[in-house]
């Protein structure tokens, strides 16, 4: 059966998961550890136990293993010839190419769930604060966590999954405990260095940046080979920076001249330029590969060190979140969830936020930690067909392809939760997850659930903040539906318990809204009409959207190798795509209405526009807004706001305690939220001052 004979998405049996336990302890009962790819493990340091001996429920105390683990790949094999530039990669003795990665383990000292959590590292950052209610920003050690107040209200503790991390981002940056990767650089047969296009683009929101590094050194310094332009909109047409008002400080630095001359703030800067010394990026999805592998299935590496998960891992569910979720799009749909000897690697994954995009890792001179929004570094191969999992065939590129593809060819598809929020859709297109490159809405595959985390924007914003925006940034924290969505997932990779049905906003029930692309420029608009978006006085609304074209980055684009850099897009075909419709308030129909969308006190988005000075009414990227309702109906006349005043909704300050438990608790009957944030939910409102 092919993708196209279906609208599922499927792998044959009905419990096919949790059969992988059995084989699992198969293998480890004889495998030795050269199938996993991984040669060498090194522990580097033990903490047992750690977060200062603090006791999680059944699983008792942790302890945590830092070290790196070393790995060689076999540049003949199939599955791993889909990597770019890897036959121009150096080999061993036995012709294989080597990487090597930090590692880091949380696991339980006494006891496991056998279940293994692989959080996949946000350029090198570990993430795990957000489920585990620990804000990012509250201090501690992000990527080192030690103390008891580092692990949170110990949300994955509490549930006994071991906790594991590998390096794979190149472009993760050394330092603050972060997790790297080390990976050969691509050399020409000859041994010659390689010399391609390369392409940045520099956006500065300050007023006093007078130097900027480049992510590949410069092949040369002839500046007659390079090209530097300016715009101050993102639509605007770029003009020329004359050779004399720049120049090369070194290989990988450039400045204006004269020397110390700021960067006009918040305009759009593009440099093209012949770099060298590509790395192989592309490795870094081998790397999760193998170690995954290696965790499941070996008793020790193939020096004799021990493997220290051996015989504790059953299932594998992954958790990423942005760039993270965007890398493990790639590594689905390039087929690295099938490890050398053909097993799965992943059984179940979390994937937030990363909309229908990859993370650019698989090309010649990857730019990984570039991220594609309406204003936000634009022209990067981020967002390429194929966006949905089932094989499709594609109108506008001509290909065809699905995310699914080749997992269902191996047999070792997961099952998946794609979770987005607003923004997602407003600046990456996400509503391509779930339809067709014409915009039909696509029946949910059998192991693909869809949400949308309403009125939320890309993370979440800082109260009482506008930032470079005209609005202040919505705080609405999608944490909770990410704990509960965990949780489901859990449940049907584990036990099969069917999951929550998708949340998203589709064409066939009249809640999705298309946008309509502009000629000759770079975005779309959503009309503000078809939307239901009121004219709240103050708020300006342009509808600005992010529209995703067919780019042309030059004939070996199929290779990974970007000639045309930036892309050619005016007159391209563009791929329909939608947002929610919303109520009369501003508010999302669509998707998981949490308390703050379903009991609201304001109009929360996952768009906003930028402010003065900051490039003014151009999307302001990951941002969506804040808008307060009237407190009476006196002030909401007296403004002239559309919205009813919060007096008008809820009377009292008990009536908006009722109307946000009510909300809650309908969230938990679905399994959309876990009765400990239900409380959370309740005891917030009820300390609050909404109508004191």
């Amino acid at each position: 059966m092919t993708m196209t004979d279906s609208p599922a998405w499927r792998v044959a049996g009905t419990r096919w998961i949790p059969r992988l336990g059995m084989l699992a302890a198969c293998v480890l009962s004889g495998a030795g550890s050269a199938d996993a790819r991984i040669t060498r493990i090194e522990i580097t340091q033990v903490e047992s136990p750690t977060f200062e001996g603090r006791r999680f429920g059944a699983a008792g105390p942790y302890e945590k293993l830092r070290g790196r683990a070393h790995g060689e790949v076999d540049p003949d094999d199939p599955r791993n010839a889909v990597i770019t530039d890897i036959e121009l990669a150096p080999r061993n003795a036995r012709g294989l190419v080597e990487y090597s990665m930090d590692i880091y383990i949380l696991r339980p000292v006494e006891a496991g769930s056998g279940k293994l959590l692989l959080e996949i590292n946000n350029r090198g950052n570990k993430l795990s604060g957000i489920l585990n209610h620990r804000p990012l920003a509250a201090g501690g050690r992000r990527n080192d966590p030690t103390a008891a107040a580092d692990a949170g209200d110990g949300f994955l503790m509490e549930r006994g999954y071991i906790l594991a991390w590998n390096g794979w981002d190149v472009g993760a940056a050394p330092g603050d405990d972060r997790l790297t990767i080390t990976v050969p650089v691509a050399r020409q047969p000859d041994g010659a260095a390689i010399e391609g296009r390369s392409y940045e683009y520099i956006n500065f929101d300050n007023d006093h940046t007078a130097a900027y590094t480049l992510t590949y050194p410069a092949a040369t310094l002839d500046k007659d080979r390079a090209a530097l332009t300016v715009k101050r909109l993102l639509n605007d047409a770029p003009a020329p920076v004359a050779a004399d008002e720049w120049e090369y400080v070194d290989a990988r630095t450039i400045r204006l001249l004269p020397p110390g001359t700021a960067f006009e703030q918040s305009h759009i800067y593009e440099f093209t330029y012949p770099a060298t010394q590509p790395p192989i990026a592309g490795l870094g999805l081998a790397a999760t590969r193998d170690f995954v592998s290696f965790l499941r299935h070996a008793a020790s590496d193939d020096a004799g060190n021990p493997n220290p998960l051996a015989g504790r891992v059953e299932h594998v569910l992954s958790w990423a979140y942005s760039q993270s979720a965007r890398y493990l799009n790639d590594f689905l749909t390039l087929g690295f969830n099938a490890d050398e000897q053909g097993r799965r690697v992943i059984d179940g994954m979390e994937n937030a936020i990363g909309g229908g995009s990859g993370a650019g890792i698989n090309y010649r001179f990857a730019q990984t930690a570039r991220t594609e929004r309406n204003r936000q570094h634009r022209f990067f191969p981020e967002a390429v067909f194929p966006f949905a999992y089932p094989e499709l065939h594609d109108p506008v590129s001509g290909r065809t392809g699905g995310r699914g593809a080749r997992c269902l060819a191996s047999g070792t598809c997961p099952r998946v939760f794609e979770i987005n929020s607003a923004n997602e859709y407003w600046v990456k297109a996400a509503s391509l997850l779930h339809t067709d490159t014409e915009g039909n809405d696509l029946a949910d595959p059998e192991q693909v659930r869809f949400f949308l985390v309403a009125g939320t924007q890309h993370g979440t914003g800082r109260v009482g903040r506008r930032g470079s925006c005209q609005q202040l940034q919505n705080p609405t924290d999608s944490a909770p539906a990410l704990r509960a969505l965990l949780a489901a997932l859990d449940e049907w990779v584990t036990a099969d318990v069917a999951p929550p049905r998708s949340r998203v906003p589709r064409v066939s029930d009249g809640t999705a809204v298309f946008s309509v692309p502009q000629p000759a420029t770079v975005s779309g608009s959503v009309p503000r009409a078809k939307l239901g978006f009121p004219a709240i006085p103050g708020v300006s609304y342009t509808g600005v959207f992010s529209t995703r074209y067919l780019l042309d980055f030059g004939p070996r684009f199929a290779d990974g190798i970007l000639d045309r850099q930036p892309p050619a897009f005016g007159g391209r075909p563009t791929y329909p795509a939608f947002v929610s419709r919303t109520d009369e308030d501003g508010n999302e129909v669509a998707g998981i209405r949490l308390p703050p969308v379903a009991a609201p006190v304001a109009t929360t988005t996952g768009w906003a526009l930028r402010g003065e000075g900051y490039g003014l009414g151009d999307g302001c990227e990951a941002s969506g807004q804040l808008v307060p309702f009237p407190k009476t109906r006196a002030a909401r006349l007296a403004s002239g706001d559309p919205r009813r005043s919060l007096e008008e909704r809820y009377g009292t300050h008990d009536g908006y305690v009722a109307a946000v438990t009510e909300a809650a608790r309908e969230l938990a009957r679905e399994r959309l939220l876990l009765e400990q944030d239900v409380q959370r939910y309740i005891d917030a409102a009820t300390a609050g001052d909404v109508l004191r």
